[in-house]
């Protein structure tokens, strides 16, 4: 994961100036209202960048949320939009794969298109890791990506593509699969992207 090279996205283009970017993630609300986990439940959104999702958070009465980017810039352009509302979220600047996570702290985690650009197993395996340390037992992961019909390079990057199946197999036994679903993103120019979402319950 380069920093620079976010950095450098964001810093160059609007925020709805994006492939990824939606008005709303209705997708991504949806499965985290249905987790019935309490308004004030831990819960991360994992390259939030300038995502709204932060937004429909807060609109909807949840007061623990944490958004987490590798990128300074994304995280500057969502404080602003939020203005005093902002101090109701923690920020985090950091690399996914480095972060130290406090055991056990998170109600819920949720990333939208981070881990398809983890194409090396090795970079999976430690942000699986890294779900599994930072989880309550019995959290809820959700997890989105590209689907096999989706694109293989997004912002410059390769991308790995997964069914259902492959993405809950990159989880393995201790995530129970709750749901999955898929979805077709539409790109600010029109262009039609497979998601696909597994929605998982950590073992208690």
């Amino acid at each position: 994961m380069s920093k620079s090279h976010w950095d450098n996205v964001y810093g160059s283009k609007a925020a709805d100036a994006v492939s990824w970017y939606a008005p709303h993630l209705a997708e991504s609300l949806v499965y985290i209202q249905r987790t019935a986990v309490g308004k004030a439940a831990s819960i991360i959104d994992v390259g939030g960048g300038e995502s709204t999702l932060v937004d429909d958070l807060l609109d909807a009465g949840y007061t623990g949320v944490t958004v987490l980017d590798i990128s300074d810039k994304a995280l500057e352009v969502c404080r602003g939009r939020l203005a005093e509302r902002a101090a109701q979220v923690k920020w985090l600047a950091a690399d996914i794969l480095q972060h130290r996570f406090a055991r056990h702290s998170l109600d819920v985690w949720h990333d939208r298109a981070v881990f398809h650009f983890l194409t090396d197993p090795a970079q999976r395996q430690a942000y699986v890791q890294q779900v599994t340390h930072a989880l309550k037992p019995g959290g809820f992961a959700i997890v989105g990506t590209f689907g096999p019909e989706g694109p293989t390079q997004c912002s410059g990057l390769s991308v790995a593509r997964y069914s259902p199946d492959g993405l809950h197999g990159e989880f393995g036994g201790r995530f129970q699969l709750l749901d999955h679903g898929v979805s077709i993103h539409r790109t600010p120019w029109d262009t039609a992207q497979q998601f696909v979402y597994c929605y998982c319950r950590l073992e208690q």
